[in-house]
């Protein structure tokens, strides 16, 4: 099955819908992005969507209502924890600006106030 994200004006993602591989499918057997995106414009009437992965094979993460299309990096951004971490191109998750103690992620809780990690 291949997915696709809907995407309004403001690059946000509204919903993911479900297409059949057969519908993506071409006479060589590729898989070709438009013809599951004419699909659904057909399907639905709107014309804006993205194919993304569910194994995040690509476009970094597999999205969900609120996240961000970032068509420049073609990556799907989940919502900005806080307003101090900033993309990482890389790992295509967001960073804080200071560092995880030992890596840890959940014995820690990020204060924005205060630019630091509590326990």
């Amino acid at each position: 099955m291949a997915h696709f994200a809907k995407i309004n004006l403001n690059n946000k993602v509204t919903q993911v819908n479900v297409v059949s591989n057969e519908v993506i499918t071409d006479a060589n057997g590729n898989e070709v992005e438009q013809l599951g995106i004419d699909f659904l414009e057909e399907q639905t009437g709107y014309p804006n969507w993205v194919q993304c992965s569910y194994n995040k094979n690509f476009r970094g993460n597999y999205p969900s209502k609120g996240y961000i299309w970032d068509s420049e990096n073609e990556i799907f951004w989940p919502p900005q924890p806080y307003p101090s971490w900033t993309k990482n191109l890389e790992t295509k998750q967001w960073d804080p600006p200071v560092a995880r103690p030992n890596g840890d992620i959940g014995n820690h809780k990020w204060d924005e106030e205060n630019q630091s990690w509590n326990t």
